[in-house]
């Protein structure tokens, strides 16, 4: 029997991707200390909760499957959407799967140096037309400018763009993520929870900045960086955003 299907025919295909995801990391299985926290995000970024997919990460508690749709429940009550759970056993599992949620395993994070691609990819003449792309240090190189609705990624490295990322595009990647002109999109480094990845840019105007997972948005970063050379990288947990030199 011939398993043949004529195109026109098709109502669909499967796709492989790899979409930016925010991962809320929990380290308390209290719905209410959940609620309080929230209501205390919402109040400070309320264009965040605006129905953002999020992956609920229980690797740090102990019998999370018990609290799980209370806690869906919250975060849906404030604008978020639960669509998948990382982490945890098989009862984590199986409650995933019954709320109709996808499930994870826990994350492996690979350590990377941080300064292998700066040193891999020198300075060059910025040429919007030249659009190749290749391999460096694991990862990729992207020469010209990433333009709006695009989106570049090196899910298995680093990433640099030899260009512009302009407003409305997006470059991600495993490890740091390296602008060399005006980054005015979105960049997301350690997109697979990598604490040791950054971002480095020639010119900072990004409408969001993230490092495995911990984000900012335009409006979060301190006026006086805007339209300079800048690193990203995580310091306690939280975005650190410094002039560099």
């Amino acid at each position: 029997m011939s398993l043949n299907v004529d195109r026109a025919s098709m109502a669909f295909s499967f796709k492989g991707g790899m979409l930016p995801m925010t991962v809320m990391e929990l380290t308390s299985a209290d719905p209410e200390r959940i609620r309080e926290q929230l209501a205390g995000k919402l109040s400070q970024s309320p264009a965040f909760f605006q129905h953002t997919p999020v992956v609920l990460s229980v690797e740090k508690l102990d019998e999370p499957h018990l609290a799980l749709e209370r806690i869906c429940a919250v975060c849906r009550a404030h604008k978020l959407l639960p669509v998948a759970v990382r982490g945890g056993t098989d009862p984590v599992k199986q409650s995933a799967w019954a709320l109709g949620l996808g499930w994870f395993p826990p994350q492996e994070i690979k350590p990377r140096n941080l300064e292998s691609v700066a040193e891999a990819a020198p300075e060059a003449p910025i040429d919007d037309a030249d659009t190749s792309a290749g391999a460096a240090s694991g990862g990729r190189i992207y020469r010209g400018t990433v333009r709006s609705g695009q989106q570049i990624s090196a899910p298995d490295g680093d990433l640099v763009v030899i260009g512009a990322v302009n407003a409305g595009a997006e470059v991600l990647a495993a490890g740091s993520v390296h602008v060399y002109g005006a980054l005015r999109g979105r960049a997301l480094a350690g997109i697979h929870g990598d604490h040791e990845a950054g971002i480095f840019c020639r010119e900072l105007r990004a409408e969001l900045l993230s490092v495995a997972g911990n984000y900012k948005r335009l409006e979060d970063i301190d006026p006086r960086l805007l339209g300079h050379s800048v690193q990203v990288q995580l310091s306690d947990d939280q975005l650190s955003i410094a002039p560099l030199a």
